[in-house]
């Protein structure tokens, strides 16, 4: 489209790319272009260090970096009909940006997300995704952090290995096994159609996926949003993929994941006030329904 930022021949529109994939070296076309967000959340700029604000309140500047995975040169390119070499392409483009990111001074956490539709907050249509690196960790992160932690003192097991040995012994909720990876609904799960692909080796961070399991996440994400669009018709979805704190990288009671959230549900004032969840669909039933597809 001529004025969308993203699509090929636009290029003049975005800050300079920091990252580019083509399908050859030599190539003057690309496939995935990754360049800083032009109205970003954070910036490299800035201060790390928390101050107090009008005597009660801590405050620190929006430092960090905010990435836009620009993930085809076709403006109408949904996931679920990309080539699978092109999925591939873009996981292997996540990896490579956390590992540059990771090594900046001050980063301490990384955020690999997709928005797609407007329901699920997203600006532009162009396929895209995003990465946020924070000098912070979020009361969100640290609590997970510490209940895997507490499971591993008590058991000396990690406890997303336990839950996909749990899912894999179970089946109700399996919605399919590959040779790297378990995908599943989980237990009592947040919303509808909640689906997590998990890793069967253990690994704290991302950043360190192994090739063979780096095709293999690209083949089954395409699969799972193809079977999303058939199930409850194309819906607008978030994933994310979840990853220890940079310090916390090789720790052994963390380990990754992708989780995928289709938006056919609103939390409304109850789960607002409450904290708990009423998912109107059971996991059990909806991965049925799933692996049925």
């Amino acid at each position: 489209m001529e004025d969308c930022p993203f699509c090929l021949g636009n290029e003049r529109l975005t800050p300079p790319e920091v990252a580019v994939y083509r399908e050859r070296s030599n190539s003057s076309s690309w496939k995935i272009r990754v360049v800083p967000n032009m109205f970003p959340a954070l910036t490299p700029h800035g201060l790390t260090r928390e101050r107090l604000v009008e005597g009660h309140f801590t405050a620190m500047d929006g430092f960090g970096f905010h990435e836009v995975v620009i993930e085809s040169p076709r403006h109408n390119q949904k996931l679920s009909r990309m080539r699978a070499s092109d999925l591939e392409l873009m996981i292997q483009a996540y990896r490579d940006r956390y590992k540059v990111l990771s090594k900046e001074a001050n980063v301490r956490l990384i955020v690999i997300f997709k928005n797609h539709g407007v329901s699920a907050g997203t600006s532009i249509s162009h396929p895209h995704s995003q990465i946020v690196a924070t000098p912070v960790v979020s009361t969100h992160v640290r609590n997970k952090c510490r209940v895997a932690l507490g499971h591993y003192k008590k058991t000396g097991r990690c406890v997303y290995c336990e839950m996909n040995g749990w899912e894999l012994e179970s089946g109700s909720r399996l919605v399919s096994e590959s040779d790297h990876f378990v995908v599943f609904h989980p237990y009592a799960s947040r919303y509808p159609f909640e689906t997590w692909i998990s890793p069967k080796r253990h690994k704290a961070c991302f950043g360190n996926i192994e090739p063979d399991e780096l095709r293999e996440l690209g083949r089954l994400l395409q699969e799972v949003i193809g079977k999303m669009d058939r199930a409850v018709g194309e819906p607008d979805f978030n994933y994310v993929l979840h990853t220890a704190p940079v310090e916390d990288e090789n720790r052994e009671h963390l380990h990754w994941y992708l989780q995928i959230i289709p938006r056919i549900w609103t939390a409304a004032g109850f789960e607002i006030g409450s904290g708990i969840y009423i998912n109107t669909s059971i996991p059990e039933e909806t991965a049925k329904f799933m692996r049925g597809i």
